[in-house]
């Protein structure tokens, strides 16, 4: 069964982030991240949820991913929020493998 989807791809424009905390702040809300705490007797460890968190994707490289059709305006809302730092494209596909293998 064939499901349609979307291709998201990206690229930094590098100039535009103020710092390299603002680039990690781009990468964190869009994969998340792992947090570690130390504490005396052990660490403890905290999902933080991005958006590729919350949504079902598949990763194609390191700055594209594909997801659901259902997903994408959220896909667009959070790229046009970092509109002037980044360039974005979406290609409509369709995927042949059941969707419900990934994300």
């Amino acid at each position: 069964m064939q499901k349609k989807a979307v291709l998201f791809a990206f690229t930094l424009k590098s100039d535009k982030f103020s710092s390299s905390y603002e680039k990690v702040k781009f990468f964190k809300a869009l994969y998340g991240w792992k947090q570690v705490v130390p504490s005396k007797k052990s660490k403890y460890e905290y999902e933080r949820p991005g958006l590729l968190k919350e949504i079902p994707h598949l990763k194609v490289d390191q700055s594209s991913f594909i997801v659901s059709e259902d997903f994408t305006d959220r896909v667009i809302k959070f790229f046009e929020e970092w509109a002037d730092k980044i360039i974005w494209k979406s290609f409509k596909v369709l995927l042949e493998e059941d969707w419900e293998d990934y994300g």
